[in-house]
């Protein structure tokens, strides 16, 4: 756990102290430099990028992804991912750097395994405002090219915010569409849990993944299948999946629900809960060997792939 740990603080040191504020409007330079980070780190945890290139505000920009082919499924694909860029005026540790670092280390994690189901680690650009929910949205344009080409994308698991934990009595809140009647003394007080949040046509994928998450680790969690009405529910890249007719869950930290930095220049490196950050990624890493169905280790990798266009 301690290696895990000490690779996704380097992570985020890298994202969100070295490089720093990281979009296409303001930051076009830091952007590129965050999406090549990642590209090295996928090359050096044994996996092959490949760029989703498009345009956005007239600019070249890429979603980046890598792929483990799985041996007996192959066209039944289970994707984790989480957003590269940041809110201008903020260096996003953990919006989002804490959701690329995961994404990283559990590619790392996955590397050497053989699967029955394809398993694919996806950094999308684009997450934050202006973009957000149109059609220059990262992720909502690789959601469209699986839909266009008829992918079975048996699930997708976005990682937004999973930095920020607290035991303070109090130190988690709620919308308020939550927060009331019965479901208001079900809900837990301490900042202190990871939640998994689906759509209510994704109920089914929401549990199924924190069944999994708990059988791989001991961390506290929480799981809601929200209506749309929800505030935050749909408040990231898993959202366009949901659009486009796929199953997905957001794991997080509840962002502004729980963290006082959300948005700020004061969202640093420092704020973040590194051992027990650590301890989630070791649990979705087990998520995801259950979900895509891990066959043993390979002799030697080799994950062929093409270029999404």
């Amino acid at each position: 756990m301690a290696e895990i740990e000490r690779r996704i603080r380097r992570h985020v040191d890298m994202l969100a102290g070295v490089i720093g504020e990281r979009n296409v409007l303001n930051h076009q330079g830091a952007l590129e430099a965050a999406a090549r980070y990642i590209e090295d780190t996928f090359r050096a945890c044994g996996h092959t990028p490949v760029a989703q290139p498009f345009e956005a505000a007239g600019r070249p920009v890429r979603n980046i992804f890598a792929e483990l082919r799985g041996e007996r499924r192959p066209d039944k694909i289970w994707i984790i991912g989480a957003h590269y860029d940041s809110v201008d005026g903020s260096p996003a540790a953990d919006d989002n750097a804490s959701g690329i670092a995961a994404v990283l280390e559990v590619a790392r994690a996955l590397g050497e395994l053989r699967f029955s189901d394809t398993v694919r680690f996806v950094a999308f650009v684009n997450e934050e405002p202006p973009f957000y929910k149109g059609d220059e949205m990262g992720s909502l344009v690789y959601a469209r090219a699986c839909r266009a080409r008829s992918e079975q994308i048996a699930g997708m698991i976005n990682l937004e915010m999973i930095g920020c934990y607290s035991d303070t009595p109090g130190s988690q809140a709620y919308p308020l569409t939550l927060d009331r009647g019965i479901v208001k003394k079900l809900l837990p007080r301490r900042g202190n849990f990871v939640a998994f949040v689906g759509n209510i046509s994704s109920w089914k994928l929401t549990w199924r993944c924190r069944r999994l998450f708990k059988k791989s680790v001991q961390f506290p969690s929480f799981w809601v299948p929200a209506p749309k009405r929800v505030d935050g529910a749909g408040m990231s890249d898993h959202w366009s999946f949901w659009e486009n007719g796929y199953p997905a869950v957001m794991v997080t930290d509840t962002a502004f629900y729980r963290y006082q930095h959300y948005h700020k220049s004061t969202d640093t490196p420092d704020q973040l809960d590194y051992p027990r950050m650590a301890k989630v990624v070791a649990g979705l890493a087990g998520m995801m060997r259950l979900l895509a169905g891990v066959r043993g280790r390979r002799e030697a990798i080799s994950l062929p792939t093409a270029p999404i266009r």
